[in-house]
């Protein structure tokens, strides 16, 4: 059954407006520049349609061409200036728009990096994702399009409309015939669609989120042959997506159907309204083709400005999703945080559950003294991710305390449980860019000595010095791919950097396979020297090493004791220790089977 989610916060439409303008204020200058620059080019336009006007009378009252000349000649400086100052214009807005959305990228970065890591999962990362990543994308488009149309075809509505007056305040009325007509489509649009653009939104969070938790363990779902059920799951969240774009293109459909009505009622009222005037003398012949081409002039920019209105209604969608989480406040602990007194950590009476009546853990109590370095095994489900994840800060026990040094983790606050714990799992990530500033990322002032001391710490020198460019090689997405073994060294590598006092490693051997595990093995032996260490054993040659075995079994801890004492015993550890040496047993004969059948060099025997 899959866990209900609580998606990260959405901002309301008032914090995201104070969002947006404490993120202008620094630019203000800038701004004020663009709108001036917006305003010239708009003013020079409205120019155009009495100039043509002019012409028409002068053709009417049948002038020489050479009359015709400088209106002609001054059509053409309108039109080079308006293009010239709209485009300059554009630019403007979409720089300050990419400005503003830049540093709002940051913030949101740097918030979701310093967000409790037991938050961003309950939420799911599929959640984080498509707001970092889809909702930055909409906004960024909106911001390159949709922000230099609407800055532009606001102003031109605006300035028309008192063009149209200038002319006769009777071309004004008539224009506004359409106005019922685009007001009640534009109220219906957005009654509709601003609850519909914002579903869409979470759907594809949703989506996102169901296609990483398929591909994240498609391991486990093959095992087990649940790939039909998260075929479905993902196909269902893929159709609800699919629905919900249907329904906005269909709603689009009928609002441009509105718009077009409007402006042939408009237009309709105009021509009729300039034929009576010009028959009553009350205006030209120009005049009233000023006044036609004023209101063709100005339904454009007002089609265009509510065309767009649905992108920008998606735009605002995901702006209130990424200021939901910029706005999100992180827990620093109390003003006077307890510094811990040693590296010790203590576990007392913590029962934990993830939903409300299915408890994952029981009562758990385990002490490590500073130094020791602990060993928790158990069969797969026994619980012991979850205590690792407890300790480590990532989540909070439902019951029952942990201590770190003497020192609750609301005591210490999130930044100095960060400094005082760390936590390395098998699923590592190799980050785009030169070895060495993945290395950095741990610690930023390292020097390339301190660097390369690391890596030889974990027994990474010689693969990392044999890459192409040394420590300058690119690794990660669109450079050098690492093994699986050789990126959880780079993990361990950082680890060392980073110096925590308490180090918990979950299973960060098991992607290495049977090649590998042996270096990985001796590698994280080497990292964890000096520091309190809990070793979720994947491989139970881990634990024989150990100052201390727990063993979890439902929740609970069955048996403590050293290799030796548990084997003796019969207990839960003598099972697991039994099923793992005959496992061991038959993969090396199997092995040494394949050797002997392809020959010492790996050539098939002579017959």
């Amino acid at each position: 059954m899959t866990r209900n989610r609580e998606l990260l916060p959405i901002a309301s439409t008032a914090e995201t407006r104070r969002a947006v303008w404490a993120l202008i204020r620094p630019h203000r200058v800038f701004a004020l520049v663009t709108m001036i620059v917006l305003v010239a080019g708009t003013v020079i336009g409205l120019i155009g349609p009495p100039v043509l006007g002019r012409i028409v009378d002068l053709v009417v009252e049948r002038q020489p061409p050479e009359a015709i000349v400088w209106p002609v000649g001054m059509l053409v400086l309108i039109a080079v200036g308006q293009a010239a100052l709209s485009a300059v214009g554009a630019a403007l807005v979409a720089r300050l728009g990419e400005t503003v959305l830049a540093t709002l990228r940051e913030r949101v970065v740097e918030r979701a990096l310093e967000l409790p890591l037991g938050q961003v999962e309950q939420a799911g990362s599929g959640d984080l994702i498509a707001r970092v990543g889809g909702d930055v994308a909409v906004i960024a488009e909106a911001v390159r399009e949709v922000l230099p149309t609407l800055a532009h075809s606001a102003l031109t509505v605006g300035l028309t409309l008192v063009g149209l007056v200038v002319l006769d305040w009777r071309f004004a009325l008539a224009g506004l015939c359409a106005a019922p007509i685009q007001i009640y489509s534009l109220c219906w649009y957005l009654r509709k669609s601003s609850p519909l653009y914002a579903a869409e939104r979470v759907a594809e969070g949703e989506r996102a989120q169901q296609l990483l938790d398929s591909i994240s363990g498609a391991a486990t779902v093959r095992a087990f042959r649940l790939s039909p059920e998260h075929i479905q799951r993902v196909s269902h969240r893929s159709q609800v997506s699919v629905d919900f774009a249907l329904r906005t293109t269909v709603l689009r459909t009928r609002f441009y159907a509105r718009l077009n009505l409007a402006e042939c009622v408009g237009l309709t009222a105009i021509l009729i309204v300039g034929f009576f005037l010009v028959r009553n003398d009350s205006v030209s012949i120009g005049a009233a083709t000023a006044a036609a081409l004023y209101f063709h002039r100005l339904f454009d920019p007002i089609g265009m400005l509510l065309a767009v209105f649905d992108r920008a209604q998606e735009a605002v969608a995901g702006l209130a999703r990424l200021v939901g989480i910029a706005n999100l406040p992180v827990p620093e602990g109390s003003e006077q945080s307890i510094k811990p007194i040693d590296t010790s950590i203590c576990v007392a009476g913590v029962r934990h559950s993830y939903t409300p009546g299915h408890d994952v853990l029981r009562g758990i109590d385990l002490e490590v003294p500073s130094g020791w370095r602990v060993a928790l095994v158990g069969a797969s489900g026994a619980g012991k991710t979850t205590l690792a994840k407890l300790i480590a800060g990532i989540h909070h026990p439902v019951e029952g305390e942990i201590r770190l040094g003497g020192a609750r983790h609301d005591e210490l606050g999130p930044r100095l449980t960060r400094q005082t714990v760390a936590l390395i799992t098998q699923e590592v990530h190799v980050f785009a860019g030169p070895l060495a500033d993945d290395l950095r990322l741990a610690r930023p002032d390292a020097t390339d000595d301190q660097l390369i001391e690391a890596l030889d710490q974990v027994g990474a020198a010689a693969w990392a010095f044999a890459l192409p460019n040394g420590l300058d090689t690119v690794v990660g997405d669109g450079g050098h791919r690492l093994t699986a073994s050789q990126a959880q060294q780079l993990a361990l590598a950082r680890l060392v950097l980073a110096d925590p006092p308490i180090v918990i490693l979950d299973e960060a051997t098991a992607e290495a396979g049977s090649l590998g595990a042996r270096t990985l093995e001796a590698a994280a032996v080497r990292a964890i020297e000096g520091r309190t260490a809990l070793v979720v054993a994947h491989r139970l040659t881990q634990a024989t090493t150990a100052d201390h075995i727990v063993v979890l079994d439902d929740g609970r801890v069955v048996e403590v004791g050293d290799h030796e004492t548990l084997v003796a015993a019969g207990g839960n550890y003598a099972a697991l220790w039994a099923a793992w040496s005959t496992k061991r047993t038959l993969t090396n004969s199997t092995g040494k089977a394949s050797g002997l059948a392809s020959g010492r060099d790996g050539r098939s025997p002579r017959r």
